[in-house]
């Protein structure tokens, strides 16, 4: 294909996607968005499992 159709084709693609609006639902988006917990954001579920090397530094030191 010749750079002048690729072109056109490029051109035309361009104009669609420019005119392109699709329908959005802001109000199932709010829902969505505003339905998590926050406390759950930086919750580590990995947390209890392993004990923290740092705390078992800091006993042996003051012990």
């Amino acid at each position: 294909m010749g750079r002048g159709r690729q072109k056109a084709k490029h051109t035309k693609l361009a104009r669609e996607l420019k005119s392109y609006s699709p329908a959005v639902d802001y109000n199932a988006l709010e829902r969505e968005l505003g339905s998590h917990n926050d406390d759950d954001l930086y919750v580590d579920k990995w947390a209890d499992q392993y004990a923290d090397e740092d705390e078992d530094e800091y006993q042996a030191r003051h012990a």
